[in-house]
This record gives C-alpha cells, sequence and structure tokens, in this order.
C-alpha cells in the first residue's frame, strides 16, 4: 500500500531524506536538504513510507495565500526514487494539501505525467556528456560556436576566475531585463556558493577583455558527477567579442574526458536552446505544472 505523508520541515529527516535523493533515479543538487535550506523559503514534503520516495514541497506566502514555487537557481524539483512511475507520480500530485493555492513548480526527467486530466507542460533541458576527449567533444560543436570561440582568441579574450561578488553584479545586471531576483535570492545563493567551495564542488569562471573587463561570467556546481552552468551574466559586449561561447569552451577543455556531465539548466527560450544545442548538447525534457486554485476573484486579480 502506497502511504504518502505530508511532513513539515521539522519534521523531515535529513539523513533519510539525503540518503533517499543518493539513491533515486535522479540524484540531482537541487533535491538536497542542504541545497533546499539554502534557496528555499520554506519547504515542507510529501513522503512515500520510510522514505521510499519522496517530494519537496517549496512554499511561501503572500497575503495569507499559500502557494508552490519554484526557488531561485532551482530548476528542476518533483517526485524522487529508486523508480518513480506515472501512476505514483500522479498519486503524489493527488496529496499536495489542499492550502496550496497556487502551484508553479517543475519536476524532473525521471518523471512522467500521462494522465491528461492533470495539466502540464514540457520544458526543455540540455546536457552534454564530457567523458569524451576535448577534441571529439569540440568536433560536435556548430561552425557558428568554433567561429565565436576563435573571435575570442583574435581579440585577446582570456579566462579568469572572478570573485563571486563580480559574478553576482554581472548576473543581477543581465536579469534586470526579463525577470525580478531579490537581494534576498542573492544571498541565499551566496550562502550556499561558500558551502559547496568548501566541499570543492563550486568553480567560477569568466572572460575578460584584453583590457581587463569582465564580458562573462558563471558559476558551476558539482554533484554527483554531474557539472550544473548556474547563474550565469553577460555584459553585453560579450555578443560582440564571442566570451560566452569561449567561457563554456574553457570550462569543457579543461573538464573533458571525465566521467561527468555538464548540465546548462534549459532553456525554453529559443536563442538559448539553440546555443546550448550548438555545443552538441542533448535535450531533455520534463514536466512541470501551474495550477491555479484561488477562489475566482483572486484569480482574476492574479491575471
Amino acid at each position: 500500500m502506497e502511504a504518502i505523508q505530508y511532513l513539515t520541515y521539522q519534521q523531515i529527516d535529513k539523513i533519510k531524506w539525503d540518503a533517499c535523493i543518493d539513491q533515486s533515479s535522479q540524484p540531482l543538487i537541487y533535491a538536497y536538504s542542504f541545497y533546499l535550506d539554502a534557496m528555499a523559503k520554506q519547504w515542507d514534503a510529501l513522503v512515500l513510507n520510510d522514505y521510499e520516495a519522496v517530494m519537496p514541497l517549496t512554499w511561501n506566502k503572500k497575503y495569507g495565500i499559500h502557494y508552490l514555487y519554484q526557488p531561485f537557481c532551482c530548476a528542476l524539483l518533483g517526485v524522487f526514487g529508486h523508480a518513480v512511475t506515472p501512476s505514483l507520480l500522479e498519486h503524489f500530485i493527488g496529496q499536495i494539501p489542499k492550502k496550496f493555492l497556487y502551484l508553479d513548480i517543475c519536476f524532473n526527467p525521471g518523471n512522467s505525467i500521462t494522465n491528461s486530466s492533470i495539466d502540464h507542460y514540457t520544458r526543455k533541458n540540455f546536457i552534454l556528456n564530457l567523458a569524451r576527449p576535448y577534441d571529439e567533444i569540440y568536433a560536435g560543436f556548430s561552425d557558428n560556436i568554433k567561429r565565436n570561440i576563435k573571435k575570442a582568441e583574435r581579440l585577446n579574450c582570456s579566462v579568469c576566475k572572478p570573485a563571486l561578488a563580480e559574478i553576482l553584479q554581472l548576473a543581477s545586471l543581465q536579469m534586470q531585463a526579463f525577470t525580478k531576483v531579490k537581494a534576498d535570492d542573492f544571498e541565499r545563493f551566496s550562502a550556499l556558493y561558500h558551502v559547496l567551495e568548501e566541499k570543492n564542488a563550486a568553480v567560477a569562471y569568466g572572460i575578460v577583455s584584453a583590457e581587463g573587463r569582465l564580458l562573462s561570467s558563471c558559476v558551476f556546481f558539482n554533484w554527483q558527477n554531474r557539472w550544473y552552468y548556474i547563474l550565469a551574466g553577460n555584459h553585453p559586449e560579450s555578443k560582440s567579442t564571442g566570451a560566452s561561447h569561449a567561457l563554456i569552451n574553457a570550462f569543457i577543455k579543461e573538464r573533458a574526458a571525465t566521467n561527468c556531465i555538464l548540465d546548462f539548466e534549459g532553456s525554453d527560450i529559443a536563442s538559448l536552446a539553440l546555443f546550448y544545442s550548438s555545443f552538441g548538447a542533448a535535450e531533455e525534457q520534463y514536466p512541470a505544472i501551474r495550477q491555479n486554485r484561488l477562489p475566482m476573484l483572486l484569480r482574476w486579480l492574479k491575471k
């Protein structure tokens, strides 16, 4: 019998929780307790039996209304376990407490929603296998990627390891154009970065111009042989210099021929999807749901 319990944060056994993620078919960094503690404003959970499968419920409250949301720099969540069948996933979704009146959450590639009555949509991620020699990976780059890498070399751009504060500043400037990111999100990310840095699981990369100006930067997290390309930021000049192409190439060159995967973290934006796939990355799909359970008047206001 599948017994799914709703546990508040204080009731969660983090040792059993992390062991479940370790043994799951999708041991993604976002689902570990230390990551959720850092990036989620609050989180509770749904737990199957004795942590055979789990689902984090990252939540917040506004105007007295509880809602589920996807935390900053936390691309995928959903249900984690050794074998998550569509029926088990459906059961988990059905057990999400009714107090959460608005849901906007992403699942993971190991989750498949087959029930047409569950309103959902499909999102894209891109991953690149780094187990091959660099020359073999480079051969899979598109001509445009190769041209931009050579352009950055001609302009004497170089690789650097910028301070986290510089990365946050550049990322913040770029994000202002398409999304609102609060200072608290960057503070949470900074704390998480330092935790992972102490575990040798976080590195910073940047590309500077010949004059020493930071053109492109990002953080890479590493967990379970999976590198995450996270919190990238690009100066307006990066497009004309090939800086972002050179940055990813530098990372790939350094990590090639290792038993790792590079996870680009998306995207559904056509231009970014083309950019990531042009490095030879394979598309990986995952489901997401957006449900509005608000009373009719509040639904109208939400629109």
